[in-house]
């Protein structure tokens, strides 16, 4: 595991369903220091309330930054058909330089699947979803492939331009306790853990992180590279104060943390100014800081 990593994740629906909005954000994110910027993916929400296209907005985010990675944390994956997700994936990251992460989940909402006529029963999602991904990861190759199974068939197709050296990273969301999510991300490349609370303004205890990457790496070919772990987390603008409030973390295997912005902490310029004070700093680099060195991201 190295060391930890700053992304700000921001959502596509409500006072955020603007994707010139998030375009501003995700610049400001370029600009001050953080490493990469995630959307969520949702089709519906609240009653009345506004909803973007992620992927649209990912399209200019990739225009316009240059050096954040860049993804969807998570794709609800089995109400979308994978060849039209694969194709999407490496166009964006062409168009990114290759800074396009692709993350995978079951969705949040069942009135996503089950108000267009698909099953939302979760044990049928995740067979979707399992399926979805070899189906991705196999189109993304760039050679003729074929899939018969359950859900999706594919016969004898090759999508061109294949996805860059090393493949399309994709990492999977998962909620502790449920064990087969953790199973499933040991096979990719990240895991997103939430937990119980999630949602009701409660950060995974680090003590949990810690049985969840245990977990994951128990189920994890112990010849592949080393997993991304990411979290969803809330820290405040003082440079002095937040990294107090993410070092418990650092021992738990986390690799990435995900600044989590929304409606529920304020408008959009409340998010704009988090975003502008950069993220959590560790001593050693308010030091540098101070000393007038520059910061390596």
């Amino acid at each position: 595991m190295g060391s930890v990593r700053f992304a700000i994740g921001l959502p596509n629906v409500g006072p955020f369903a603007d994707p010139a909005a998030l375009v501003d954000l995700a610049v400001s994110a370029d600009g001050s220091g953080w490493d990469a910027v995630f959307l969520w993916d949702h089709l519906l929400y609240r009653d009345g309330w506004d909803v973007t296209d992620p992927w649209v907005a990912l399209g200019a985010i990739a225009t316009r930054t240059h050096r954040v990675r860049l993804g969807l944390l998570v794709a609800a994956l089995p109400r979308q058909l994978p060849w039209e997700v694969a194709k999407r994936a490496v166009s964006l990251q062409q168009l990114s330089g290759g800074r396009f992460v692709l993350g995978a989940g079951l969705g949040s909402i069942p009135e996503e699947h089950s108000g267009f006529g698909a099953d939302p029963d979760p044990r049928v999602r995740a067979d979707r979803l399992d399926e979805a991904l070899r189906v991705i990861r196999g189109l993304t190759g760039g050679q003729p492939f074929s899939h018969e199974g359950e859900h999706f068939r594919v016969r004898d197709v090759a999508l061109r331009p294949a996805a860059q050296d090393g493949g399309l990273p994709i990492w999977i969301g998962g909620r502790w306790p449920n064990r087969r999510p953790m199973r499933r991300a040991a096979r990719w490349d990240g895991l997103v853990a939430t937990h119980a609370d999630h949602g009701k303004g409660e950060t995974m205890p680090p003590g949990q992180l810690r049985e969840v990457v245990d977990y994951a790496l128990e189920h994890r070919d112990p010849l592949a590279p080393s997993l991304d772990v990411a979290v969803e987390g809330w820290t405040d603008e003082a440079p002095d104060r937040t990294w107090a409030q993410v070092e418990p973390y650092v021992g738990s295997g986390l690799t990435w943390w995900i600044e989590a912005l929304g409606w529920w902490r304020g408008d959009l310029q409340a998010a704009s100014r988090r975003i502008e004070a950069g993220p959590p700093k560790s001593p050693s680099d308010l030091g540098e800081a101070g000393s007038g060195e520059v910061r390596a991201h």
